[in-house]
């Protein structure tokens, strides 16, 4: 017998999931999750998971209820650990509750993990408290979609006008005019604050100010989008001193990274952070050698005896030497008396988590730059480069002329995308898709490539690019892509400054 967990995903920042929910969706055999749910979330399960949206794609038709329970059921009796992952917290309108009576009922263990619901979020990313000393006491949460199948409402509006606190009706927007006609029918002033939040948490935030008895006819024009709350109370007044989201230096600013799914993790989250929408879309993968050519590599690492430097120029290369190392039966040792030079602040970062630090990393982050550092301390050496199947010929050219014996160790190979990822077409056509960074040569060529095959040439002005660097500016313009913005120091900290400077935010 397996397990399902009903847990909370929070209301949109993938920030805002509880440690918990982590927990079991990097243990999950089946994800089942709801179209709110931000997709960021999936990638902390494990390649094994499989992962099904509860809306079916082809129609945006929603499974019905009866059907998630079944699911459910079926892959808890097949041994599976299933997580039924819900926006907000599953049991406040989440219908967490109905899940887990069908969950009890068929014998199947389930836990329930609570989730940030999206009031509180919505609220505080917004720069509203509910409750203040000055102003509310109380708080209450109201749905504003009830159950279709019953015959009239539940709600009494008597009640909640006459509620001594702040009221938040969740999926409020389509129903907003009547809500606040309600609310003054009943003795609410007119003159009440209140505000309609969408998307809340999201970088595509949208927030709207007024009373009861002008909000409806503000709503109407400014082209909002659910998922929405309704607040209403003096609270909302805190507003315009609190609002803090906003503020952040990538509000509202979408950023492609076309860095392998697997090392884009730390970029995606700084994109986050500062309050942009990262959008994921690989253009190379990094994949190990394999079969031969990786014991072709152990053979050469068990052999360093003769070696005076290793030079490493990218976290990748330092990534996959030491996991070849440890296939070769060899560890750190392995490298006792030799050297080591390096390309780049991550590079040496990624050699100083293993315990190395580098003899010698050039200010600027580039293979001249590491020769003319070197000068005259590799003449009649051996050197190592560690490296991908791809790259430049000039540090091999030069360390040749400065006078070292220069082998070359191919510990992982780079290999293009076969496509952009489905939605990027689409981003780029509708204007949703406003930066798009570039951190190597290679990626910038790929690039130009797949906006040809999908007839995004030219690619329009809406999408802006930023390079890491002159080299791969000068590859851009060599493909005939236009660079907008270009980082001071070759490093992704650097691109995303340039991109903040470009936008305005700078720090």
């Amino acid at each position: 017998m397996g397990r399902v967990w009903l847990a909370g995903a929070g209301p949109g920042d993938p920030g805002l999931i509880t440690l918990r929910a982590v927990e079991v969706l990097r243990q999950a055999d089946l994800v089942l999750y709801d179209g709110l749910v931000n997709p960021l979330l999936l990638r902390l399960t494990s390649g094994r998971c499989e992962r099904t949206s509860r809306i079916r794609r082809a129609g945006a038709a929603i499974v019905p209820q009866e059907e998630i329970n079944r699911r459910l059921i079926e892959a808890a009796r097949q041994g599976l650990r299933v997580v039924r992952l819900k926006g907000g917290d599953p049991c406040i309108f989440g219908r967490g509750g109905e899940e887990a009576e069908a969950l009890r009922q068929a014998g199947i263990p389930f836990e329930i993990i609570p989730g940030i619901t999206a009031a509180t979020a919505a609220a505080e990313y917004s720069g509203i408290s509910f409750t203040d000393r000055n102003a509310s006491s109380a708080v209450a949460f109201v749905t504003a979609h009830e159950d279709p199948t019953r015959d009239g409402t539940r709600l009494c509006f008597r009640a909640l006008a006459a509620f001594p606190g702040t009221l938040v009706f969740y999926m409020g927007l389509n129903r907003l005019s009547e809500l606040c006609s309600r609310l003054q029918e009943q003795g609410l002033s007119g003159a009440t604050a209140c505000a309609v939040i969408c998307r809340a948490t999201l970088p595509t935030q949208q927030i709207l100010t007024g009373t009861l008895a002008t909000l409806p006819e503000l709503a109407a024009g400014a082209r909002l989008q659910p998922p929405s709350l309704v607040i209403v109370g003096d609270c909302v007044m805190q507003r315009s001193g609190l609002s803090w989201y906003e503020q952040l230096p990538f509000f509202g600013v979408s950023i492609g990274v076309p860095r392998a799914e697997d090392q884009s993790g730390v970029v995606l989250e700084q994109i986050i952070r500062g309050g942009g929408e990262p959008v994921p879309m690989p253009l190379l993968e990094i994949l190990a050698v394999e079969g031969v050519a990786a014991e072709q590599v152990q053979e050469q690492l068990r052999g360093l005896s003769g070696v005076d430097w290793v030079i490493f120029t990218s976290a990748n290369g330092v990534r996959e030497f030491f996991s070849q190392l440890r296939a070769a039966g060899r560890d750190v040792r392995a490298l006792g008396g030799v050297r080591i030079a390096c390309v780049g602040s991550s590079t040496a970062a990624s050699l100083a988590e293993r315990g190395i630090v580098a003899d010698v990393v050039p200010e600027q982050f580039r293979a001249e730059s590491l020769v003319e550092a070197l000068g005259s301390a590799v003449t009649g050496r051996t050197v190592l480069w560690v490296r991908g199947s791809r790259g430049r010929d000039v540090l091999p050219e030069r360390l040749s002329a400065a006078g070292a014996e220069v082998r070359q160790l191919v510990v992982y190979r780079n290999e293009d995308a076969a496509s952009l990822p489905e939605e990027i077409p689409t981003r780029i056509r509708e204007g949703r898709l406003d930066w798009i960074c570039l951190s190597s040569p290679a990626m910038a060529r790929r690039l130009a490539e797949l906006l040809r095959e999908s007839g995004l040439w030219p690619l329009p002005q809406s999408t802006r690019l930023a390079s890491i660097s002159g080299l791969t500016s000068g590859a851009a313009a060599e493909a005939g892509l236009q660079i907008s913005a270009e980082a001071t120091e070759s490093t992704w900290d650097g691109l995303l400054e340039a991109v903040r400077a470009a936008v305005g935010r700078a720090d």
